[in-house]
C-alpha cells in the first residue's frame, strides 16, 4: 500500500476492517469528538476515535496548555482514554482536523509502542466523506522500537 491513498466516498465500506465499524462511522466518531477539544490558543480542534481490536471505539481530542509544550494531542489522548480501560491492541485510528492533519511526529512513536500495523483515517471537518487511508509504518519508516532496546533498561548500571 502506498503511503497515502484517497478512497472514494462510495468505496469507503469496502476497506472497512473486518468488523462492524465501518471507516465512515469512526470518522463520523471522531469528528463528533473533536466539538470537545480545548484549544483556547490555536483554535485548531482535533477529534480522534481509535478501534480497538475487540471492535470498542475510545476517543480522544487536543488538550491544549498555556505552556505549548504540554498540549496533548487528540491521538495520544485516545490512547490514554483506551489503555485505562485495559485496551492494548488497536486496528485503526480515525483523526478528523481541519484540512485534514496526519498525526505528529510524537504521536507517530506514540502510536508504534502499541500499534505498529495500525490503519490511520484522515478526514477534513469540511469533507469528512473524503477519507485518506496511511499505515502507521509507511508514516514512521525506520521507527525506533522496544526490539532495539538491548540491553532491556531493567540491566542499565548493572557492572556484572
Amino acid at each position: 500500500m502506498s503511503a497515502s491513498t484517497h478512497i472514494p466516498p462510495d468505496k469507503i465500506a469496502s476497506v472497512s476492517p473486518p468488523n462492524l465499524v465501518s471507516d465512515a462511522q469512526l470518522i463520523a466518531a471522531a469528528a463528533d469528538a473533536r466539538k470537545l477539544a480545548y484549544a483556547p490558543y490555536s483554535g485548531f480542534l482535533v477529534g480522534a476515535a481509535l478501534l480497538a481490536d475487540d471492535g470498542s471505539i475510545h476517543l480522544g481530542v487536543n488538550i491544549e496548555n498555556a505552556s505549548y509544550g504540554l498540549t496533548i494531542c487528540a491521538e495520544r489522548s485516545a490512547y490514554a482514554n483506551a489503555i485505562s480501560r485495559s485496551h492494548r491492541r488497536f486496528q485503526t485510528i480515525a483523526i478528523v482536523s481541519h484540512g485534514g492533519v496526519t498525526p505528529c511526529g510524537a504521536c507517530r512513536q506514540f502510536l508504534l509502542e502499541f500499534s505498529p500495523q495500525l490503519r490511520i483515517l484522515v478526514a477534513d471537518a469540511n469533507a469528512l466523506a473524503e477519507i485518506t487511508v496511511h499505515q502507521l509504518e509507511d508514516l514512521l519508516p525506520n521507527s525506533f522500537s522496544a526490539a532495539k532496546l538491548t540491553p532491556p533498561l531493567s540491566h542499565f548500571g548493572d557492572s556484572t
